[in-house]
């Protein structure tokens, strides 16, 4: 069903959440088939309660044509209930006092939000931060300075638990606090390899999710949470991302919100940059360090000042032990340099301290690739990816 469906008959203004009744029929009626964000909200409205609401909506939708239609069973919410407590995880409802007022301000905000960890991170300032999966060496290294910046500033880090960008943003931001949007359920894991990622985040930030316990992520999961990564912050950065990108589906989340977009530009010749480039050419406001974020929201959304807290020791990105390179650890470390390299030179030192190895390992495989026509070396011991 759709707000198409079925044209409003009353205006009841929905009955506060106050019994756990009321809390267990909307629950119920939001997991019922067919009922998105806006169909919910519109069956409160009218219906003035969402056990009226349930009760009328095998008729709604008979009107919409679905026939047979049957509400989610008691049974089904139970279940998700029972399995939110055995995971630690706490389910807060809009309307309540714990829910986060910033993203209460949105027309389609989730009516129930799945929290894991430090639910006061909620009330704090907070600042979004996304971007590329692949992204590069320079671009996770600004996302971490970034990231680290703002929370010693005092602002809590909102990313989307993905890899490259959103990843290092809550590395760099875990002691201070960050705030996970999961497009799954909250105790699904996803992506596999941020799984320990997932867990510190749980034990000293605060992952969110508005679907189901349980649910694995799909494709059509990422843009609706993306709305929710945008949306409990004023102000969304966007590092690297390409010109189709979920990352730019963030970006347009936050303009529509009347949310601030900054974007860090990058080397025209970098695709990881076509995007930033293009919110910058359309208005986005120019990052290049953390005074810039903090110069373009203004004084009024600063958060008080806080101590500076000690950078975060990060754990090496590859463990490749012994001095003989198999053929799998070589193909894996000649992925992971590429995969770190872009138009923009950088240094080969750099290159080596943010692969968390020993020049032994890197050099014989740069010269490899700069053989193949790569890699290529430039003055002052600089390198690139050739184009």
């Amino acid at each position: 069903m759709t707000d198409k469906d079925h044209n409003p008959s009353s205006t009841h203004p929905p009955i506060p959440p106050t019994s756990e009744d009321e809390s267990f029929a909307r629950l119920r009626l939001l997991r019922s088939r067919r009922v998105g964000v806006s169909t919910y909200k519109r069956l409160l409205t009218e219906h003035g309660t969402a056990q009226n609401a349930l009760a009328a909506l095998p008729t709604v939708a008979r009107a919409a044509g679905v026939q047979n239609y049957e509400v989610c069973p008691k049974a089904v919410v139970d279940a998700e209930l029972r399995a939110g407590k055995a995971a630690g995880a706490r389910l807060i409802m809009h309307g309540t006092a714990d829910y986060p007022t910033i993203l209460a301000e949105l027309d389609d905000a989730p009516p129930f939000l799945w929290t894991l960890g430090d639910t006061d991170l909620l009330n704090r300032p907070t600042i979004s931060m996304v971007g590329a999966r692949n992204a590069s060496s320079l671009g996770t290294r600004m996302a971490k300075a970034l990231a680290k910046g703002l929370g010693e500033a005092g602002f809590v880090v909102v990313s989307g638990l993905a890899r490259g960008i959103d990843a290092a943003a809550h590395l760099a931001a875990l002691p201070t606090g960050t705030i996970a949007v999961q497009a799954g359920g909250i105790d699904v894991m996803y992506p596999a390899e941020n799984t320990q990622l997932a867990h510190d985040i749980a034990t000293s930030g605060l992952r969110v999710s508005e679907q189901p316990m349980g649910l694995q992520p799909m494709a059509r999961h990422f843009p609706s949470r993306n709305r929710i990564i945008a949306g409990l912050s004023r102000a969304t950065i966007v590092v690297e991302a390409a010109a189709k990108s979920g990352s730019l589906i963030t970006a347009r989340d936050a303009l529509d919100q009347g949310r601030d977009v900054l974007a860090v530009p990058g080397h025209p010749f970098d695709a990881r940059a076509a995007g930033c480039n293009m919110l910058i050419r359309d208005g986005a406001l120019l990052v290049r360090n953390t005074a810039d974020v903090i110069e373009a929201l203004g004084k009024e959304y600063l958060p008080p000042s806080r101590s500076p807290q000690p950078e975060l020791n990060l754990a090496p990105l590859d463990k490749l032990g012994g001095s003989q390179r198999t053929l799998r650890e070589t193909a894996a470390l000649h992925m992971k340099i590429l995969s770190r390299l872009g138009p923009s030179p950088i240094a080969e030192d750099q290159l080596i301290r943010d692969l968390k190895t020993v020049p032994a390992k890197v050099a014989p495989i740069l010269i490899d690739l700069e053989l193949e026509g790569q890699v290529l070396r430039q003055p002052g011991g600089l390198i690139s990816r050739a184009g």
